[in-house]
Order: C-alpha cells, then sequence, then structure tokens
C-alpha cells in the first residue's frame, strides 16, 4: 500500500465515521478542532486505525499526534515496522 493509499485509506474513514466534509481534512489540519473530538472520540479514532490497518496504537505514540499529517506520518511508520 503507497503512502496516498494509506492516507486516501485514512481520510475516508474519518468522513464517514466523524460526519465532517472533506475539504476541511487538510495535512496542517488539527485533528481535534477539525473533528470535533472529545476523550471518547480519541478512543474511536485508536479503533478505527487499529481495525482499519491492522497496527497496535500505544497511548504514548498516540499523544503528539496533533495534525492529520502527525496521524498520516504515525500510521505510515507503524505500518512500515509491521511489514
Amino acid at each position: 500500500m503507497t503512502n496516498e493509499e494509506i492516507i486516501s485509506k485514512i481520510n475516508e474513514f474519518l468522513i464517514e465515521e466523524f460526519e465532517v466534509d472533506g475539504v476541511t481534512i487538510t495535512p496542517e489540519s488539527t485533528l481535534k478542532e477539525t473533528l470535533e473530538l472529545d476523550s471518547l472520540d480519541y478512543v474511536d479514532l485508536v479503533v478505527l486505525i487499529e481495525g482499519n490497518f491492522g497496527i497496535k496504537v500505544k497511548q504514548e505514540g498516540f499523544t503528539g499526534i496533533i495534525t492529520f499529517q502527525n496521524l498520516y506520518d504515525y500510521v505510515i511508520s507503524k505500518l512500515a515496522q509491521k511489514a
């Protein structure tokens, strides 16, 4: 799976799950404001990532994720480690 395919897949499930307009999702946008996340939504986000990509998300690795680009980079690096 290419980086572009990974990013596309992430955006697809975020748009569907959090019911946001796809144009609001840009690499520099913040997850919390764009998706209107509360603490339970972060749990949902972790479950979505784990379910869609078959990777284990650890809290300490996820705390630095502020923007969509941070999220993309995190998932891409976890998939590279898994490969």
